[in-house]
């Protein structure tokens, strides 16, 4: 998948970095469901086949969450590129969280569509 031309870019779209992302979500909760939805949103419309993505469901390893400091689902970490960034909630603020992972919109009419995702 591409990015559209010219509506948006990710501000580290110049170099073959891709987006490393883990969401950490608690079983099928509607939160959890959303952030999923949210997130494949984000990933489709902003990063194209430059987005890799780890879920890990918290009751199936809850160690592995407390280990990363996760004390509340959904949470969104941005392994990479730097600097490492923890979101928490469902994602559906798409635009805010495409901000904090270093994502641009630049076409209007993008930003209006997106705006109301979620």
């Amino acid at each position: 998948m591409s990015l559209p031309s010219g509506e948006v870019r990710p501000s580290w779209a110049d170099n073959s970095e891709i987006l490393v992302l883990r969401l950490y979500i608690a079983a099928e909760t509607p939160n959890s469901i959303r952030a999923v939805a949210n997130l494949k949103i984000i990933c489709r419309e902003f990063c194209g086949d430059r987005c890799k993505v780890e879920m890990v469901d918290i009751l199936k390893e809850p160690l592995r969450a407390l280990g990363e400091g996760v004390l509340v689902t959904p949470t969104l970490i941005k392994l990479s590129p730097p600097p490492v960034q923890k979101i928490v909630g469902d994602l559906s603020e798409i635009l805010t969280v495409a901000h904090a992972l270093g994502l641009e919109v630049r076409d209007e009419e993008t930003q209006r569509r997106l705006g109301h995702q979620g």
